[in-house]
């Protein structure tokens, strides 16, 4: 009698897996690392912006303002890397099929997405240390090493809401109209949520509708890890928190309706 010989494909091992996730990891923050369309405004604008209005003009105004413009420009900071890294990128890899492509190769189905969050975080720190230096050295901004380390961490994680963002909106766009979209969520709500301009000199209007936005919520808890906090800080988390649930759970729908 004839025996029948299995050819299926045998199972990842558990380092191979690993050393898919790693691999595809550092190679979306090399990629973007080597992009200076995208890594040089990202780093540029916040800390430039500080030196500005945080330093330059800010002690004519207020001794605590470059310690509150630290928080604002921190939190203006690490938006972008979610945005754009994750919104504009995966409607350009969608258009031009390179999803599709990773989708067909014999990696983890979630390294893709772990990578792009990999290159968020890594930014948002590098973006957090440069604006921690100017003020510190710079500003003169005193702070201890518990609020620093606190507001480096805070900064760092508070990437994610916007990275699921920008993952909802790169399942919504196509490659070409994907910046300029981005844009439009960007730039008018870093201003609504009191980022450029505090938000008690804001008509009442705008100041009653700030916490629509996660970029409010991020703010109010960097203010806080900065000394100026005015309490809430729980509920702030619990916002940011669903905000990442929810824009989440709507992307991967629609990423397994419509790819």
């Amino acid at each position: 009698m004839s025996t029948i010989e299995s050819t299926a494909t045998p199972a990842m091992t558990a380092t191979r897996v690993l050393a898919a996730y790693l691999e595809e990891a550092r190679a979306e923050c090399l990629r973007y690392l080597r992009n200076p369309g995208f890594l040089l405004p990202t780093l540029l604008f916040p800390s430039v912006f500080y030196v500005m209005f945080g330093i330059f003009l800010a002690h004519a105004n207020s001794a605590d303002a470059p310690r509150y413009l630290l928080a604002s420009y921190g939190t203006f900071g690490v938006m972008a890397p979610g945005l754009f890294g994750f919104g504009v990128s995966l409607a350009l890899e969608r258009d031009t099929g390179l999803l599709t492509l990773k989708r067909a190769l014999p990696m983890p189905p979630g390294a893709y997405l772990l990578g792009k969050m990999c290159m968020a975080l890594l930014v948002a720190a590098i973006v957090s240390v440069i604006l921690l230096c100017l003020a510190i050295f710079v500003a003169g901004v005193q702070l201890p090493a518990w609020r620093i380390g606190g507001f480096f961490l805070l900064e760092v994680l508070g990437v994610l809401p916007f990275a699921a963002l920008g993952l909802l909106v790169g399942t919504l766009v196509k490659g070409q109209g994907a910046p300029g979209v981005i844009n439009l969520i960007y730039l008018p709500m870093a201003f609504l949520s009191g980022l450029w301009f505090p938000l008690p000199v804001m008509p009442a209007f705008l100041q009653a509708i700030a916490p629509l936005w996660p970029a409010y919520h991020l703010n109010q808890l960097a203010l806080s890890a900065v000394g100026l906090g005015q309490g809430g800080e729980a509920l702030h988390v619990a916002v940011l928190a669903g905000f990442t649930v929810a824009f989440v759970a709507v992307a991967a729908r629609r990423l397994r309706r419509h790819g």
